[in-house]
């Protein structure tokens, strides 16, 4: 895997509000104050009992180290289709995959502090699976797999414990329509 100061030197794809490609910027210029819009992903893994797998955040990253978030996002890279990214980085950060679908895509854009922000065009991805997760430990800190029931209950709790697109992911679709 990546140190963090490489995956900051990584080009991503920079696109307009229809997710047209109009180049690639460092990941850096990306996560600026005011970002610049480029494609992310979100992967859902959810198991045979209908339970979510969430990972916590490395204190490693730059933007909500720490945060819970859904099981696993990033960035597709050039030529990549959305699913191909989103198996890649299942396998990097949890070490497993799986069959994933598209569900949707969403705009948004987060600051964190005074650190940067997201802005991105973000696939959402949807997978099941019931196999062992391996997290890699420079990009997960812990794992849990959480009925959708209780992780509403912790969302309207503690809000802030929770990344800014899992917040809005899930207010954008039933997560246990499968």
């Amino acid at each position: 895997m990546a140190s963090n100061s490489r995956c900051l030197m990584d080009k991503l794809i920079v696109v307009n509000r229809q997710d047209q490609v109009l180049g690639r910027k460092s990941k850096e210029a990306c996560h600026t104050l005011k970002g610049i819009l480029h494609r992310g992903f979100s992967v859902f893994v959810i198991n045979k009992r209908g339970q979510v797998l969430l990972q916590k955040r490395s204190q490693k990253k730059k933007l909500w180290p720490g945060f819970w978030s859904n099981t696993c996002c990033s960035h597709p890279k050039p030529g990549e289709t959305y699913l191909q990214a989103g198996k890649r980085r299942l396998k990097e950060e949890l070490g497993f995959t799986c069959p994933l679908k598209f569900l949707l895509k969403f705009q948004y854009r987060a600051v964190y502090q005074d650190l940067g922000s997201e802005n991105e065009i973000c696939a959402v991805l949807l997978g099941e699976d019931d196999g062992r997760v391996r997290p890699n430990l420079e990009e997960v800190t812990a794992v849990r797999w959480l009925d959708f029931n209780q992780l509403k209950r912790e969302l309207k709790a503690k809000p802030k414990v929770f990344t800014p697109w899992l917040r809005k992911e899930l207010s954008l679709f039933p997560p246990q329509g499968k």
